[in-house]
C-alpha cells in the first residue's frame, strides 16, 4: 500500500464519499428512513418498465443489475454532486472509517518488491498479541503463496479480512526462518483523530482527519493529554479532512463555545428549520485557537471552521475549504445497497450556506479544485472572487462569506519552493515511502537504540550518505539522478524520509512533529499565537 506524505495538497480521493456522511442523522449513526423504493408514482414506475422491456426484448443479453444500478447513479448526479448510490458490496468499506473499526488482523501493509511487508501491528489487535512485528513478511494466507504473485492491495485485504471470531492461518518470513500463526479476526480501530501533541510549552495541536462515531472522545484523549502537560493554546488542524457525522462535529464545536450559541441549523423544501445549539460547558471556551483548512477540508470540517470562525471563536488559517454544504440521508434496499439523499441545506450561524455551486455536471463539479489550481487560488488569496450578495458579519465586525466554502481569516498559499522534475517523478513513483520502508527494514535494531522519538529527533540525519543511498534506489527504479533536482528538493526529501523512518517506529507521533518542520501553514499559526494575532474568546 503505497502511503504519500499527508502534507501533499491534492489528495482528493474520497473527498466526496466521505463527503456526503455529514447528514446522518443524530442519533444513530445510519437512522433508517422511508426507502427510496418504497415511493410509488408514475415516474419512477415507468423506470421499471423500461428496465423489465429491456431485460425481455433486448437484442443482446443485459447486466440487469449494472443496468439499473448506472441508472440510479445517473439520476441523483442530475439532483446534486453529494445524493449517492452505494452497490451492497460497497457499503461495509464506505461505513468502516465513520463506525471506527473493520473487522481483520490488525496490521498496516506495504507491498513492496511484490511482497507483504508488515509495517506495523495494531494497537490491541490480534497480529500485536500474536507477536507479528514490523518488518516481517507474509508469505502464504490459508495455504496459498501470495509472495511474488504480483499481488494487489485490495487481494491482501479481501485475504487477511474477515468476520471477527473467523481464522486465518499465515506463514511470516522473518529473518530467514519461516514462522507459523493462526490468528483469529478482531474489530480493528480506525482511528478519526491522527495525533496530538505539544509544539511548544504552551501550543498543543490536534489532528482530526474525519469525523467518525468515536471522534469528540478520542479528541478528549488528546485534549486532556496536553492540558495536563500545560497546555494554553491550541491548534486544531481539518486540513484534507473531508467529513464525517453531523452530530460529532456539532460535539466537538461545543467544546469550544458558551452555553445556547448556534452551531449550525439545517433546513430543506421537506424539512423544517432545525436548530442546534452549544448545551454543554465547553474546555475551551477561552484561550487562543486556530483552525486550520484547505482546499481538502469539507463538510463537517466546514461546520467546524465556520461556526468558530462566525462567533469570532477561532482565527481560521489556510486555503478556501472544499464547499459542501448539503445533508444527506441514508436509505437501505433489500438487497443491501444503499442511497445516500441530499434532504437539507446546512447554515452557519451568520445564516450562510457554503455549498459552492453545482449546474448539473458532475465532472466539472469533481474537477473545481484542479480549476483553483489553474487560476492560481492555491497560491494568492486575489485570486479568489465571492458575491457581495453572499456577504454576511460576525458580531465582532469581520465580513465572512457564503456559497463556496470557509475563507480562511488568514491565507497561507501552497508552497512550492522545493518542486522540481526530480521530486515529482520520485513522488509519483512513491520511491521516497518505499525507501523508508527498506531503511528501517535494514536498520531496525540501530533505530531501537533510541531512546525516545525526542531523542531521535535531535540526533537523526538523513545524512549526505543516507541520501546518496536512496538516490541510487531511485536510479533503480528508473528515475535517473538529477543533482540539480536534487540540489532544489534536498530538504522536502530529507524531511520525508526522517518523517516515514519515524513514523514505523513511533507511528504518527514521530512522522508529525518532523514533517511540520517544514509545514508553512501551521508554522504561520504557531506564529500568531505567539504574536497574540489570534483570536481567545468568542463575540
Amino acid at each position: 500500500m503505497k502511503k504519500f506524505p499527508i502534507w501533499l495538497p491534492f489528495i482528493f480521493a474520497g473527498l466526496l464519499a466521505l463527503g456526503v456522511y455529514v447528514g446522518m442523522q443524530l442519533k444513530a449513526p445510519f437512522q433508517q428512513t422511508s426507502p427510496f423504493f418504497s415511493f410509488r408514482t408514475s415516474q419512477f414506475n415507468k423506470i421499471n418498465e423500461v428496465v423489465n422491456y429491456i431485460n425481455a426484448e433486448y437484442v443482446d443479453t443485459v447486466n440487469q443489475k449494472v443496468l439499473v444500478e448506472n441508472t440510479i447513479e445517473d439520476l441523483l448526479h442530475q439532483l446534486d454532486p453529494h445524493s449517492a448510490y452505494i452497490p451492497a458490496e460497497d457499503l461495509q468499506a464506505t461505513n468502516e472509517p465513520l463506525e471506527g473499526n473493520f473487522d481483520g488482523i490488525g496490521v498496516e501493509f506495504h507491498v513492496q518488491d511484490d511482497t507483504i511487508m508488515v509495517v506495523t501491528a495494531v494497537s490491541g489487535g490480534p497480529s500485536e498479541s500474536l507477536g507479528i512485528q514490523p518488518g516481517d513478511r507474509i508469505i502464504k494466507v490459508d495455504g496459498k503463496n501470495v509472495a511474488h504473485v504480483n499481488i494487489t492491495n485490495s487481494q491482501v485485504m479481501q485475504a487477511l479480512r474477515g468476520p471477527s471470531g473467523t481464522k486465518v492461518k499465515v506463514v511470516i518470513y522473518r529473518k530467514g526462518k519461516l514462522v507459523n500463526y493462526v490468528i483469529t479476526r478482531g474489530k480493528i480501530p480506525i482511528y478519526s483523530v491522527d495525533v496530538s501533541y505539544m509544539i511548544n510549552k504552551e501550543t498543543g495541536y490536534i489532528k482530526v482527519s474525519h469525523f467518525a462515531e468515536k471522534t469528540y472522545e478520542e479528541y478528549m484523549d488528546g485534549f486532556m493529554k496536553l492540558k495536563e502537560q500545560g497546555m494554553k493554546n491550541l491548534i486544531l488542524d481539518l486540513r484534507g479532512n473531508p467529513g464525517g457525522y453531523l452530530n460529532t462535529a456539532i460535539k466537538l464545536a461545543d467544546e469550544f463555545l458558551p452555553d445556547k450559541k448556534l452551531i449550525v441549523y439545517t433546513q430543506g423544501r421537506n424539512r423544517p428549520k432545525e436548530s442546534y445549539d452549544a448545551s454543554t460547558t465547553g474546555f475551551f471556551e477561552t484561550g487562543a485557537l486556530v483552525v486550520l483548512v484547505d482546499e481538502g477540508s469539507a463538510s463537517a470540517s466546514e461546520i467546524v471552521s465556520g461556526v468558530l470562525q462566525d462567533w469570532d471563536r477561532a482565527t481560521i488559517v489556510g486555503r478556501r475549504s472544499f464547499g459542501k454544504g448539503l445533508v444527506q440521508e441514508h436509505s437501505t434496499f433489500p438487497d443491501g445497497s444503499a442511497i445516500r439523499l441530499t434532504i437539507a441545506r446546512y447554515y452557519t450561524p451568520t445564516g450562510r450556506c457554503i455549498q459552492k455551486p453545482y449546474d448539473g455536471n458532475y465532472e466539472d463539479y469533481e474537477n473545481e479544485l484542479s480549476l483553483r489550481v489553474k487560476h492560481g487560488e492555491l497560491m494568492s488569496s486575489d485570486s479568489i472572487r465571492f458575491s457581495d450578495s453572499l456577504k454576511f458579519t460576525t458580531p465582532g465586525g469581520k465580513v465572512v462569506y457564503g456559497g463556496g466554502g470557509i475563507m480562511p481569516d488568514v491565507f497561507v498559499g501552497l508552497d512550492t519552493s522545493g518542486a522540481s522534475q526530480y521530486y515529482s517523478d520520485i513522488n509519483s513513483k512513491g520511491l521516497i515511502t518505499e525507501f523508508a520502508y527498506t531503511y528501517v527494514d535494514d536498520h531496525r535494531a540501530d533505530l531501537q537504540k533510541f531512546k525516545s522519538f525526542s531523542d531521535f529527533n535531535k540526533s537523526f540525519l538523513v545524512n549526505d550518505n543516507v541520501l546518496n543511498q536512496f538516490v541510487a534506489y531511485a536510479a533503480k527504479n528508473e528515475v535517473t539522478a538529477d543533482p540539480a533536482g536534487l540540489d532544489t528538493s534536498r530538504v522536502i526529501i530529507t524531511t520525508q524520509l526522517k518523517a516515514l523512518i519515524a513514523r514505523q517506529i513511533w507511528k504518527n507521533d514521530g512522522f508529525y512533529p518532523v514533517i511540520h518542520s517544514i509545514d508553512k501553514t501551521l508554522q504561520k499559526a504557531v506564529e500568531l499565537v505567539e504574536k497574540k494575532q489570534v483570536a481567545v474568546k468568542g463575540s
